[in-house]
């Protein structure tokens, strides 16, 4: 039975005044300060910022998780009408897993790895309430249905890592909702989840809200998330409140700079590099001892300060019934925001033109397959009588890159994107089809390439912190590959490194500097760096953005932008983020199951025709607009396994569309492996589906503009 909240007119959770502090050696440092706000039953406030802009610790403070050197400095928590600074750590344990929920941002740090799913689910309830063993096993198994889990009493006796990433965190989110609380806190709940599963949990958590009248928070960094799902906004800064009121008012009228920029770092879907710019926010956020308390600390970054914003602390200044911003100039910053629209860059769009002419092909992949032998423990296989079995990671792809482009690479978790990097820059061994660069077979693995070639061939990685040696000055990891591949005479090495450090905006002071010196975005520059050391033709990048914050994201998609017109190289792009893939790349590849599905120039991805593969990857997209009109098309199902992928068309199993547009319900996909079709321009799609029915689907979105 269903229980829902009563008194809805009553705020469930209201934050008054709120100041938080952490105990250091040189005193208190404030990290939270004057943050009000409140949330009703069946309602979702987001809180959106930067990384070190306090949301976190708005919502640990909350729930009383501050740590032994943090504290509540000032001001009031009400849950309920009643307030929780006061309580017990006893009376809090009680509220938490009970009235009061949180679903973290990583569902393996929450989930106990030796204990069985149904074990820890059936604990939440015995805990709390009078509920026998056999019932909350019950209970537990009917959520896990609530949640779309398939099979639960099956998930019941499974361990953690028995189960995708989409799936433990259903599995906290039904944990969460199992005592029906009356407060959901969720932190950054789908940052590591595909665009699909994510789009999914999305979808679950707006049903449960209108289900059960929950009030929540929703804490992320994700601009189209927060859309998609809050009623109310409060982006934060430095610790404290700079702007609040209705998704839709900071959508559409956003009145802080800081909210103006967050917006400007953000890439549309369906926008590009030749027709807009992304446009940061310079420097970073400051750590909380060194924010000023007599001054608008967000005038350093501001392109609208004045000597007034530098003299005193603005207030929050209403800009309607629920819409108020901390900006002096508030009333008017409207007027003096800048353009999206890349209309002055004359020079950078007529490069990219001129590159869409210069068809001079610079990597050849023909028919490339990539397996890996699947090792079995049975007496069978140990005796080697058994047929071997083999993981298709990369299964017959075909692509080609053109001097001075670049191809994005899209799809889910497993589909073979990062293997196929793999084979590319020989981490993997190329077990059938044909790898050609600069015209010089290259299906060796990287131990028997020769140097010329590796040179010519370079990475970035998705996390720099794995990939820079933390006990080495940035200066010197740069240096490495100069000298490895003599790139300039060894007098003229440090001049060089410099050289590079001011390429990617960092400047010589950073050349002594150790990698924890460096925030993220930092890290990642020196990663890009160090790649161009060896001035390479190529550059693959995978997922290089995906951890980032938005305006960090923004400043480095800009940075290697700059770095493709100045030196003229190719980049291979991996992404999660189909928006950010289709403003950065000239051509996009959509993979599925170790298979290209859609291939073609980024134009033509994402209008009709579709695959509805990549159909339904777009309508899963967050858009940063919550008046957009977005096609609701979900996959069902998970990937199918590698090992054995489907006969046919390998996404029959969840495709969306064989059912409605061929003939006997698409038993056609079952049996028979599709056909390339031309969309015209270069544009091949891998589907029964006539491309003519194709055409006739409705573009996945319709902006309110």
């Amino acid at each position: 039975m269903i229980h829902t909240h009563e008194n809805s007119d009553q705020p469930v959770i209201e934050v008054i005044d709120l100041g938080i502090a952490y105990e250091t050696r040189s005193g208190d440092v404030e990290a939270v300060r004057g943050v009000s706000f409140s949330v009703k039953p069946g309602q979702t406030l987001g809180l959106v910022g930067e990384s070190g802009c306090g949301k976190s610790t708005i919502a640990f403070g909350i729930v009383n998780f501050l740590g032994a050197n943090g504290k509540i400095t000032g001001g009031s928590i009400r849950f309920q009408g009643n307030e929780l600074i006061s309580r017990s750590d006893a009376e809090l344990k009680r509220l938490r897993g009970n009235r009061i929920a949180m679903v973290y941002q990583d569902p393996m740090q929450a989930l106990n790895p030796s204990v069985r799913i149904g074990d820890q689910l059936s604990e939440v309830l015995t805990c709390h309430t009078d509920m026998t063993g056999k019932e909350a096993w019950e209970r537990s198994i009917a959520m896990l249905e609530r949640v779309y889990m398939p099979d639960p009493a099956d998930i019941m006796n499974r361990y953690t890592h028995q189960l995708s990433g989409g799936q433990q965190q259903r599995v906290v989110i039904a944990m969460a909702m199992l005592n029906n609380p009356a407060l959901l806190i969720m932190d950054e709940p789908t940052t590591a989840l595909d665009v699909t599963v994510e789009a999914a949990v999305l979808d679950l958590i707006e049903e449960l809200k209108d289900e059960f009248q929950t009030a929540n928070i929703f804490i992320t960094h994700n601009l189209g998330v927060v859309a998609r799902v809050s009623d109310f906004l409060c982006v934060m800064y430095a610790g404290e409140m700079v702007e609040t009121g209705t998704a839709e008012d900071i959508f559409k009228r956003p009145r802080h700079p800081y909210t103006m920029g967050l917006l400007a770092s953000v890439p549309r879907l369906g926008e590009s590099k030749t027709d807009s710019i992304l446009q940061p926010i310079r420097g970073r956020v400051p750590p909380p001892a060194a924010r000023p308390r007599d001054a608008c600390v967000f005038a350093p970054r501001c392109d609208y300060a004045t000597d007034e914003c530098r003299e005193d602390r603005p207030s929050l200044i209403p800009m309607g019934t629920d819409h108020r911003a901390r900006c002096i100039y508030a009333r008017e910053i409207e007027s003096r925001q800048r353009t999206r629209r890349r209309t002055e860059d004359k020079n950078l769009v007529q490069d990219v033109g001129e590159r869409q002419l210069d068809q001079e092909e610079l990597l050849r992949i023909d028919n490339l397959k990539v397996y890996y032998r699947q090792e079995s423990n049975s007496v069978v296989s140990i005796l080697g009588l058994g047929e071997k079995s083999y993981v298709r990671a990369v299964d017959d792809v075909s692509v080609r890159l053109s001097m001075g482009h670049t191809l994005g690479i899209v799809g889910e978790s497993g589909c073979g994107k990062s293997t196929l990097v793999k084979g590319l820059i020989g981490l993997e061994p190329v077990t059938d089809g044909s790898l050609e660069f600069m015209g010089i077979d290259i299906q060796h693995t990287v131990s028997q390439r020769e140097s010329q070639l590796i040179k010519e061939m370079q990475m970035v990685f998705q996390n720099p912190d794995s990939t820079l040696n933390p006990s080495y000055a940035v200066g010197r990891q740069i240096a490495r590959p100069i000298r490895r591949f003599k790139t300039v005479p060894r007098k003229q090495v440090r001049n060089e490194v410099i050289r590079l450090l001011k390429a990617v905006r960092l400047g010589e002071a950073y050349y002594d500097r150790l990698p924890r010196q460096l925030s993220g975005g930092e890290k990642q520059r020196v990663g890009i760096a160090r790649a161009l050391a060896s001035r390479p033709d190529l550059i693959i990048c995978d997922e290089p953005v995906s951890a980032l914050d938005v305006s960090v994201q923004a400043a480095v998609i800009n940075l290697l932008l700059e770095i493709q017109q100045t030196f003229g190289s190719s980049m291979i792009f991996i992404a999660h983020d189909l928006s950010v893939v289709r403003f950065f790349s000239d051509d996009i590849a959509v993979m599925y199951l170790g298979q290209v599905v859609e291939i073609g120039p980024a134009e033509s991805i994402y209008d009709p025709p579709y695959h509805p593969y990549t159909e339904a990857l777009l309508s899963a997209v967050p858009i940063p607009d919550p008046e957009a009109e977005q096609k609701v098309l979900r996959l069902s199902g998970t990937i199918p396994s590698a090992l054995n992928p489907p006969a046919g068309c390998r996404f029959h199993t969840r495709c969306p569309r064989r059912s409605e547009m061929l003939p006997h319900g698409g038993k056609i996909c079952e049996e028979q492996i599709p056909p390339w079709q031309s969309g015209g321009r270069g544009h091949r799609i891998l589907c029964h589906i006539p491309i003519e029915k194709l055409s006739t689907i409705d573009p996945v979105v319709h902006n309110s503009a």
